[in-house]
């Protein structure tokens, strides 16, 4: 990825022009320059070089009365998914960023790449070309908090050529069986497991396991079949790094314990005494259900593998990193057998929470699964690729909804003592979940000194309404407000009108009950309501995040089917008479 694409050059740009432009800004070629009409390639001898001379000339550096414009060297073939983003704003945040990149589809990797520049870098890998295409043309040149991003595609080494092979489709085998002298195909091949295994090293030990001129790391990476990251960069100064494995669950199994293999090797060579736990790092989403109900889940694979586990508090926590550290000691076996016990867990949670959105996603035409932040962040690496369940038309926003959606209020009721964690540092954390979610977010005054609770109004279209609840039932759950063990349930209020109360509960309570039967949630239209001054009363819902949407979605879906019938009635009277109507048959 080191090749160059010099852009809008002079046809008086010579050779030597660029070797004092490079040697003037020092910056090291390792070739000769490439001089066409109009453009210029050039190689570099690392991805560094090559950022610098992207980040230093592109847009700035005027030849002969043209600006340049530099960007990785990208064979067609190799335009696939892969973009890099450049002149992000510094202090833009995760989750701003990754709801403007979510606009144009689905995003299976985000990853930071570390500059010398004041302006932030990303690698972004969308799931289709067309997605990572719409976001190229979308993206490039526009302007973000006064910065002009720049979007250029990097070489996907992993593209597939164009075209599905011969016999089958794409990715799959032929069907039926192989002929004789095809070798190649074989039986499938095992699926790589959405979830990476994430691991935390000890940063002496680093060294030692990418080893001279990566010469292990490669060999650990055929061995395994397995794509290994290390973030040697991440945390400058930090006493542990991590590793992300990207494999099937037996190659990520076979790559941990060859990992700690390299280190227990390297603690004798260098007479390091103390003792090497693995540690694995989880989303704290996934953690509860690896606990298990009192612990349960934890203490038989502690029972079964002869280990010792612990695992890091929710206060370490934070909204940039919903990571939690689990500890694992005991042998190097023993440790191998307890990281596959463990990572099944935490899969069968991610397959779990998966079949939950994609009930969600039928609740809600056009949702867009990858900008609600239910999921691991792709920024750690832990990104699930959701392309597979992103409804059709999902990744234009709100409009997907087929026009604009109308806007709904929802007053969710929180613990008074979390205001703050909502609210943040000055008010920040509450702007910056208004921007992400894309609704108006308020906290009413307390009613009373003594309030134990605190109403928060959401005002929004459905998916807004989606992502600030997530947001806040998350939030919740983090800041350590509810216990380890306990679900987070809120109680919401949505306002109907007065003369619709009737058929949210139903003949006899039926509606209602139903609603309860179906969602888990608990729905309430209390009796003897006086309508406020716009003829609504309140529908109480209480239960967990899902449970609360659901019932929310169904509540919506009836009063919608009210507002048709009464439009049809509406059209119906205002239809002029034309002549004497014949009367209508009677019903036999």
């Amino acid at each position: 990825m080191n090749k160059l694409y010099i852009g809008n050059v002079s046809a008086e740009a010579s050779e030597e022009d660029f070797e004092t432009i490079f040697e003037q800004w020092k910056i090291p070629h390792s070739g000769p320059f490439l001089v066409k009409t109009g453009y210029a390639f050039v190689d570099c001898p690392d991805e560094k070089a090559a950022m610098k001379a992207i980040d230093v000339l592109s847009g700035k550096v005027e030849l002969h009365g043209k600006v340049l414009e530099v960007e990785h060297s990208v064979p067609k073939r190799q335009r696939s998914c892969k973009l890099q983003i450049r002149n992000i704003p510094p202090h833009m945040q995760w989750e701003v960023l990754d709801g403007m990149l979510a606009q144009y589809g689905a995003v299976q990797s985000c990853e930071q790449v570390n500059t010398d520049t004041e302006t932030a870098v990303v690698n972004v890998r969308y799931a289709t070309k067309d997605q990572a295409r719409l976001a190229m043309e979308k993206l490039n040149g526009s302007m973000m908090e006064n910065y002009t991003l720049k979007v250029s595609y990097i070489p996907d080494e992993t593209a597939a050529p164009e075209g599905p092979p011969a016999g089958g489709r794409r990715g799959f085998n032929a069907r039926g069986p192989p002929r004789s002298g095809s070798p190649g195909l074989g039986a499938r091949p095992k699926v790589q497991s959405d979830i990476p295994l994430r691991m935390l090293v000890p940063t002496q030990f680093v060294g030692a396991i990418i080893g001279k001129e990566g010469a292990t790391i490669r060999n650990i990476t055929k061995q395994t079949h397995s794509k290994i990251d290390i973030h040697r960069k991440e945390n400058a100064g930090a006493a542990e790094k991590p590793i992300t494995i990207h494999s099937t669950p037996e190659g990520c199994s076979n790559a941990c314990k060859t990992i700690m293999d390299i280190m227990q090797k390297e603690a004798l060579d260098t007479k390091f005494t103390e003792e090497i736990p693995l540690k694995i790092l989880a989303h704290n989403s996934f953690v509860g259900r690896l606990i298990g109900k009192e612990g349960r889940n934890l203490k038989k694979i502690e029972q079964e593998t002869g280990t010792k586990i612990t695992i890091s508090p929710l206060q370490d926590l934070t909204l940039y990193n919903p990571e939690r550290t689990i500890t694992v000691k005991g042998s190097i076996e023993a440790c191998a057998k307890a990281e596959e016990e463990v990572m099944k867990k935490i899969r069968e949670s991610y397959e779990s929470d998966m079949a939950a959105m994609n009930l969600q996603s039928n609740l809600i035409p056009g949702l867009n699964l990858n900008a609600l932040g239910l999921f691991p962040t792709t920024a750690t690496g832990m990104g699930p690729s959701m392309s597979n369940i992103t409804p059709p038309g999902a990744h234009s926003g709100c409009s997907s909804f087929g026009g604009h959606p109308e806007s709904e209020t929802v007053h969710l009721f929180i613990p008074a003592l979390a205001v703050g964690a909502i609210i943040g540092k000055q008010g920040q954390h509450i702007k910056q979940l208004s921007h992400f979610a894309g609704a108006s977010i308020k906290i009413a005054p307390a009613e009373g000194m003594d309030a134990k609770q605190r109403m928060v109004i959401i005002v929004g279209p459905p998916e807004a309404q989606f992502k600030a609840q997530c947001r806040i039932f998350g939030k919740l759950k983090e800041e350590n407000f509810f216990g380890p063990k306990e679900e987070v349930k809120l109680e919401a209020h949505i306002k109907v009108p007065a003369f619709a109360a009737g058929r949210v509960i139903g003949k006899g309570g039926k509606t209602v009950n139903e609603l309860q039967n179906l969602t888990c949630a608990e729905v309430v239209v209390p009796r003897d309501q006086t309508p406020d001054e716009n003829d609504q009363v309140i529908v109480k819902i209480s239960g967990h995040f899902f449970a609360c949407q659901l019932a929310q979605r169904k509540i919506q879906e009836i009063l919608a089917q009210v507002r048709r019938q009464q439009q049809q009635q509406q059209q119906q009277q205002l239809k002029p008479a034309s002549g004497p109507q014949p009367p209508m048959p009677r019903r036999k």
